[in-house]
């Protein structure tokens, strides 16, 4: 499951967006990551035609399974390295900033062992 870094922004917007329970419209997409409306239009094409997401004919926007499992999994992966850069006294802003560019690059081994010693240490600290 190999997509573009830009592809996977989008796809996690839409889930972080999602999660108001409001319907998600290109729109919503542009505002959030300040992008110009043609270059979310091109990418929801894009999305839509690899099976990543659905658009309504009322324009909303919904992940498919395979636009979800990625956008998840890229969510995931945001929340435990900003929240473990904090935890290691690094600024939320930069570490949240850090994080959106850790995730995409980070391999799957690499994630699975920080997430396996943060879930370990909590362990230990009784969390």
């Amino acid at each position: 499951m190999n997509i573009q870094e830009s592809a996977e922004d989008y796809l996690e917007t839409i889930l972080v967006l999602g999660f108001s329970g409001q319907p998600i419209r290109s729109v919503d997409i542009a505002n959030e990551l300040d992008y110009s409306r043609p270059s979310v239009s091109v990418a929801m094409k894009n999305l839509r035609e690899d099976g990543y997401i659905n658009v309504g004919d009322n324009g909303h926007i919904t992940l498919t399974d395979s636009g979800r499992e990625i956008a998840e999994s890229i969510y995931e992966r945001h929340i435990l390295i900003s929240d473990w850069l904090v935890y290691l006294g690094v600024e939320k802003s930069i570490a949240v900033n850090d994080a959106c560019k850790m995730e995409h690059s980070m391999s799957k081994q690499s994630f699975n062992a920080i997430k396996s010693h943060i879930e370990n240490r909590k362990q230990e600290i009784g969390k």
